[in-house]
């Protein structure tokens, strides 16, 4: 093979000219790790022991933990991989999220899905890494779309330390980045570790995380996170009903968190707005207001859904979770102009949806909430839609 009479130099050479490629193409961040074992994964492995990684079972699944494990499962003959970060970071709107009656959506999902976006940038530094050297150049993209962990790839590669959110941060450049990475059947010399901790005695994003999520550092020093208890995962992955002592907490925010990172002094003095046209916020995601969107949503099936939001982060929710989501915030918002929408919400197709209506519904004590519920009260066949009624009322019979 070519591959194994190229010289040191001439590694080095193309090492950086790869990194410089990615750099021009958009990405922040680019840095080169070789394939060794990953050192975590008895930490992992404990970690979903806990059951922390909540109904996420494809991080359980005992495939796609030996994948994680083990880069070659992936691409046998993996030497190398580049890692990339491509920063999406947005200014929030006048009024978001100070303002309750505002949907609040994750920075990262206000614009094209990111997938696509990396993926593509991905692919085109391997097609040029194909041109250039002999041979036929095999290699994997990923980014949030395949069992490797990412984030270790990225300290590996010089990219960042795990900070106390357990998000990679950057001294330069803060947290606001997607991860990328290539893997390689080509030896690159691999970059120099992070392996320092600048988060120091700062405790900024547990103080401010609404649901307890971060749990600090294990006695080893790792981030710990109860995915569980996470917004990110309350409004996005989880697929029932959300616990009920954790609703308030969400407040407004209706699909992902950015708490843990807004908090954080290294995004506060060096997150910028992102270059990336693809991730610029499409102005009916950018703070819409709670009861228009739900009214819109309420309007279209799950067939319209997909339609509506393609190519967008939110479909990943499907119509009845961001619907979900959507009541929880109204009734934390708990004005009397929300009880418009949720009774509408309340005779939605979908028994998660109006067992959240039912709640929020509770949450504002006027006279048509208290309609709203009896009337639904008579005819719902769900047990757990009647529960969330039943409890509803008696709120409201209680506050007079």
């Amino acid at each position: 093979m070519v591959r194994e009479v190229v010289t040191t130099d001439q590694r080095a050479i193309l090492t950086e000219q790869l990194k410089q490629r990615a750099l021009g193409l958009g990405f922040s961040l680019a840095g080169v790790t070789g394939v060794d074992a990953s050192e975590h994964m008895s930490f992992y492995g404990s970690w979903v022991a806990k059951g922390n990684h909540g109904e996420m079972s494809y991080l359980s699944r005992t495939d796609a933990v030996a994948r994680r494990a083990d880069l070659k499962k992936t691409l046998k003959k993996a030497q190398s991989v580049l890692v990339v970060a491509h920063e999406y970071h947005v200014l929030d709107p006048e009024g978001v999220p100070d303002e309750p009656q505002r949907a609040v959506i994750a920075r990262y999902a206000r614009g094209d899905d990111y997938h696509e976006v990396v993926l593509a940038k991905l692919r085109v530094l391997l097609a040029w890494l194909r041109e250039i050297v002999p041979g036929d150049v095999q290699g994997r993209a990923y980014v949030d779309t395949g069992p490797i962990l990412e984030r270790e790839l990225a300290n590996r590669a010089g990219l960042g330390w795990f900070g106390r959110n357990t998000m990679l941060i950057n001294p330069k450049r803060g947290s606001y980045f997607f991860i990328g990475a290539l893997l390689l059947d080509l030896g690159l010399p691999p970059d120099t570790p992070f392996l320092d901790d600048r988060c120091g005695s700062c405790t900024a994003c547990l103080d401010a995380c609404p649901t307890g999520a971060l749990l600090g550092r294990d006695e080893d020093g790792a981030p710990v996170m109860d995915a569980r208890r996470c917004i990110s995962y309350l409004t996005i992955e989880l697929r029932g009903a959300i616990p009920k002592d954790l609703r308030s907490g969400i407040g407004n925010r209706v699909f992902g968190c950015d708490i843990c990172q807004e908090v954080c002094p290294w995004n506060e003095q060096f997150a910028r707005p992102t270059q990336e046209e693809a991730y610029r916020p499409k102005a009916e995601l950018n703070g819409p207001d709670l009861r228009q969107l739900t009214e819109k949503l309420l309007s279209l099936d799950e067939a319209g859904f997909r339609k509506i939001f393609h190519g967008s982060p939110l479909r990943r929710s499907k119509r009845e979770g961001l619907l979900r989501n959507l009541c929880v915030a109204l009734g934390n918002w708990g004005d009397a102009e929300a009880v418009p929408a949720l009774v509408k919400a309340l005779s939605d197709e979908s028994a998660l949806v109006r067992q959240h209506a039912a709640w929020a519904l509770g949450q504002t004590r006027t006279p048509e909430a208290f309609r709203a519920l009896s009337a639904r009260q008579l005819v719902e066949g769900i047990p757990g839609v009647q529960e969330e009624l039943d409890a509803a009322i008696g709120g409201h019979r209680a506050s007079g």
